[in-house]
């Protein structure tokens, strides 16, 4: 191999571009497989079928209109799951880990839900003040690390309980809930103005009601804070505060405001995935003991998807496939749960994903050889030179 392909190929192993699909690739390959190690051991003769039955997913069902149903089922799904991994991403990518995500979600479902039930304001306006009260709920973490330089890990935590059994008390109310069956009445029968409108995308999946704008505004909101984090001041103003909040300070950016704002913004993302989510009616709320993994998986996702919110998106669909398709299993052979654990597997390996970037990143570096290190040594020598210049422009 030439010289010139060496380098070259070094160059494509360092792109970050091609780490981040890379390593993703890698963590769900190997998430894959160690499912289908799981479910040789539970049952060799049928583990092959079980697996192929995960992947294929709605290509489970023979008619068109079926396959075209629970893909629309599928991408209902995939929002909240999206949208929450942007939440975690926007906040990571502006030094903070929002590990509340879920009680923010259950914000969002608890006012969403309210305004619709008890309410009865149109769609819009339940999605604008969940994601309002979500922004809020999450400010609150924010506050705490701002002022008070209480680690945001402990006080989203906190934050998420609180929220849980905040939601589960004010949706214990005989106008929200059906008390008998312990889950919220279905908005259909009670306020049809504050269900999604569909505009005509339910018949492109056979009449699937389900399927809403929810889905075009996801990716419009993944654009947006794509277009935001690495195009605007604002987003600049982020990113420095997240990569050294003193060096931020001293320039002059308002740190402890930036990571308020920032928290809320998260915030504000996990609400709108709660009311996107919930306002299509696919499912009412039932009392619950636990946070919704939402918030979790999302940060699976979001690192998944190489910490990208276009990324996410594919990310996102992805976990969201593997989930649905192992409901589909034969349950004769293998435990209703089993699906919930392949998920978890692939969820857990993505974990790893700064791992195998590194690991990738360094194969980068031995086929570059001698000519990427001289490079980069030349790029340095530039770079100094660059700044004596400037600093003798400065002195004249």
């Amino acid at each position: 191999m030439s010289e010139t392909n060496k380098l070259k190929r070094g160059n494509l192993f360092s792109s970050p571009a091609f780490l981040a699909i890379s390593s993703a690739v890698l963590c769900a390959l190997i998430g894959i497989l160690v499912g289908y190690i799981i479910l040789l051991i539970i049952s060799p003769s049928h583990a092959g079928q079980a697996i192929i039955t995960i992947l294929k997913n709605f290509f489970y069902y023979r008619k068109t209109n079926m396959k075209l149903y629970y893909f629309g089922q599928t991408l209902v799904k995939t929002v909240p799951l999206v949208l929450c991994s942007i939440s975690v991403l926007f906040a990571y990518k502006s030094g903070l880990f929002n590990i509340g995500v879920g009680g923010q979600y259950c914000i969002g479902i608890g006012v969403s839900l309210w305004c619709a039930l008890s309410w009865h304001l149109p769609w819009w306006q339940c999605m604008i003040m969940a994601t309002l009260a979500s922004a809020a709920w999450a400010a609150i973490s924010g506050v705490f690390k701002a002022i008070f330089n209480v680690n945001e890990v402990i006080a989203c935590i906190m934050m998420n309980w609180i929220g849980l059994y905040l939601v589960n008390a004010l949706m214990q109310s005989e106008i929200t809930m059906d008390q008998s069956k312990s889950e919220t009445f279905h908005i259909a029968s009670v306020s049809k103005a504050s269900i999604l409108p569909s505009l005509g995308l339910g018949s492109l999946f056979h009449k699937n009601q389900y399927v809403t704008i929810a889905i075009p505004l996801m990716i419009v909101v993944a654009v947006l804070v794509y277009i935001v984090l690495t195009k605007t001041t604002f987003g600049y103003e982020l990113r420095a505060t997240g990569l050294n909040k003193n060096a931020a300070k001293y320039a002059g950016m308002r740190d402890k405001a930036n990571i308020i704002i920032t928290m809320a913004i998260a915030g504000a993302f996990a609400g709108l995935a709660a009311s996107l989510y919930y306002l299509t009616d696919i499912q009412p709320w039932k009392t619950s003991s636990s946070v919704p993994g939402m918030g979790f998986n999302g940060i699976a996702v979001a690192f998944l998807g190489g910490l990208n919110p276009i990324g996410v998106i594919f990310a996102g669909y992805f976990i969201q496939h593997i989930t649905t398709g192992g409901s589909l299993i034969d349950m004769r052979y293998f435990n209703p749960q089993i699906a919930d654990l392949i998920s978890s597997i692939i969820i857990y390996t993505c974990a790893f994903v700064l791992f195998f970037k590194e690991i990738i990143s360094r194969l980068g570096k031995k086929e570059g050889g001698a000519n990427a290190n001289a490079g980069g040594a030349e790029a340095q020598a530039a770079a100094v030179a660059a700044v004596k210049a400037k600093a003798q422009e400065g002195g004249n």
